[in-house]
């Protein structure tokens, strides 16, 4: 079985307030972009459940790789799994704030769930995502919607505003960011605004009722960043924003035209023009 795990953006993103376990609140709007990472999962005949990892660097064993968290979490509640063969292949930049890592696990959640005939819905597996990181139970469902809580409250909800539009995403190769650093410099502060309005709105009119809490702390971390937005603003984007928290900037274009002569000026950049995977809208 061979799944291509998608990459998401934050349409806006409100950190609102520490909570008593240490983690936070949120509301953002996650929309699915079709940046993907390849992950073939085999049935094993050998007894071993493996991963073996190709593309980009994973900066961390295979035990702590979401994706075996993602396996253990499901055997553990289905009174356990055949043992499996996961081949990843990783596309999507890391240290971006776009949910690669998340989708892996949340992909591989659902092809376990379709190859061993488990039979579980997909709020059943979203259950299951969120025991294995904050972002997996947005992939369950994977369209764009409406996240709160430490995002696993997830509504759907419409983004009428960036149809027949271009996405341009552009991560520096010179910068990451661990959520960790970039929870340390947000001061929380309650969601002003109704951002489910906003997005239905064309994108020009987005700014400044949708904005990204992370931005301030990263952008004088990181310059890099900050010029990603202000280059990709210059070079045409109705609307531009760090997406999740960081380092990856995202720019909105009229067409796929203008996007892809964008992208021209970002050869310091891991970067693709995207569009929500036709599957999900």
């Amino acid at each position: 079985m061979i799944l291509y795990p998608n990459a998401k953006i934050n349409l806006g993103l409100a950190v609102e307030r520490r909570r008593p376990d240490g983690y936070h609140d949120i509301a953002t709007i996650m929309l699915p972009v079709d940046w993907c990472d390849i992950l073939e999962i085999v049935p094993a005949d050998d007894g071993r459940t493996t991963l073996t990892t190709y593309g980009r660097l994973v900066d961390c064993p295979p035990e702590k790789n979401l994706v075996i968290k993602a396996y253990h979490a499901l055997s553990d509640i289905t009174g356990g799994l055949p043992p499996a063969h996961f081949y990843l292949e990783k596309i999507i930049p890391d240290g971006a704030g776009m949910g690669g890592g998340s989708a892996d696990a949340a992909f591989a959640l659902t092809g376990l769930n379709e190859l061993f005939n488990l039979g579980l819905g997909k709020d059943r597996l979203a259950l299951v995502a969120a025991t294995v990181g904050a972002d997996c139970p947005f992939f369950i469902y994977n369209r764009p919607a409406w996240c709160t809580g430490t995002g696993t409250n997830i509504e759907p909800c419409s983004v009428d505003g960036i149809t027949g539009r271009a996405i341009l995403i552009a991560k520096p190769r010179v910068a990451s960011v661990s959520t960790r650093e970039a929870y340390a410099g947000i001061k929380p502060l309650p969601c002003a605004t109704d951002i489910r309005s906003v997005v239905n709105l064309p994108p020009a009119q987005w700014a400044p009722a949708l904005y990204n809490d992370f931005e301030a702390s990263i952008f004088t971390k990181l310059p890099a960043v900050a010029d990603v937005k202000r280059r990709m603003t210059d070079a045409g984007a109705e609307y531009t924003a760090m997406t999740g928290s960081g380092a990856a900037v995202f720019g909105i274009f009229a067409n796929d035209i203008l996007a892809q002569k964008a992208a021209a000026i970002f050869p310091d950049c891991d970067y693709r023009v995207c569009h929500e995977p036709a599957l999900n809208v």
